[in-house]
């Protein structure tokens, strides 16, 4: 340990390994270090808070995708005009849906199908950059939050999983996991 400070090493024996209940333990940094019960208890809120925010980052981000998803569908229909000679089948298909087409007046009737969703939809600026963005932001997130359980305050660790309760009771019903992410 040549050239380190004594007060930047820690022995093994000063970690804590088991759950404890005091309340002045650090969180996340030594400024953010509460100093009284009162101090203490609005720590334990500030995560009940976080977590409910994290929780809420899942559905926000499940409902971006729903969008997403939705806008990608919207691309994909192809319209073909009754004058084909392929519309005699495509009159056939149950998944085919008939429509008026008017540009400048004239109108002409078309059938629209709709192709099915195969394979990764391809990178999009508009969808990729801000699905990693908030995807960056939940990891940080989600983080700190470990950080806090990994103290092993039990207040800290209480307040994550009532956060978690609170935040699932509100927001855990717009939460969708798409099957490529389990």
């Amino acid at each position: 340990m040549d050239g380190m400070s004594m007060s930047t090493t820690m022995d093994a024996s000063e970690m804590a390994m088991t759950f404890f209940t005091a309340y002045n333990t650090p969180l996340f940094s030594k400024q953010f270090t509460p100093n009284s019960t009162g101090q203490y208890a609005g720590a334990c809120i500030f995560l009940i808070i976080l977590t409910v925010i994290f929780r809420s980052l899942y559905a926000f981000k499940s409902s971006l995708e729903s969008r997403w998803r939705a806008q990608a569908v919207a691309r994909r229909y192809i319209v073909i005009a009754d004058k084909l000679p392929e519309s005699e089948r495509i009159q056939q298909d149950p998944d085919a849906k008939s429509a008026v087409l008017s540009v400048n007046g004239v109108e002409e009737g078309v059938r629209i199908i709709e192709r099915p969703m195969q394979g990764q939809q391809p990178w999009r600026f508009s969808v990729d950059l801000p699905r990693a963005a908030l995807v960056t932001v939940m990891a940080g997130v989600g983080y700190l939050l470990m950080l806090a359980v990994m103290t092993f305050n039990v207040g800290y660790f209480c307040s994550v999983l009532a956060g978690t309760f609170v935040g699932e009771v509100a927001v855990g019903r717009f939460i969708v996991m798409m099957e490529e992410h389990h």
